[in-house]
């Protein structure tokens, strides 16, 4: 079985960055709009790892942590978010609101093959 990443992502740079790194690495890749696209995005093709934008305008990347880790299914699922290091209040919130790992911008597209390796299977 593949694994499988959900991407939260509004800036097409990094969503383009995702895909392209997910796919060389033979990962199957999904993005979602919305915290309620997500979750059900989710609950068809559980994810092995969601990666989401703390800067995102259209998906909430704090309600979405919280719902996956409200729901028994899904709550096991690594988040990974990324942010401006300028904005650090956004890393504490993340780590708050269940996520697992929260990278600097300027270092996620270098880390991201490592990220998308590490997701368990």
């Amino acid at each position: 079985m593949n694994r499988r990443v959900l991407a939260a992502v509004d800036d097409l740079f990094f969503a383009s960055k995702i895909r392209a790194a997910a796919e060389s690495l033979g990962v199957e890749y999904d993005s979602a709009r919305s915290v309620e696209s997500a979750v059900e995005k989710a609950r068809a093709h559980r994810p092995d790892l969601v990666v989401a934008d703390l800067q995102s305008q259209r998906c909430d990347p704090f309600a979405l942590a919280e719902s996956f880790k409200a729901d028994a299914a899904l709550r096991d699922v690594p988040f990974v978010g990324f942010f401006s290091h300028v904005q650090t209040e956004l890393r504490g919130r993340a780590l708050a609101s269940g996520f697992d790992r929260v990278v600097a911008r300027s270092a996620f597209v270098k880390e991201l093959p490592a990220i998308l390796q590490d997701c368990p299977q």
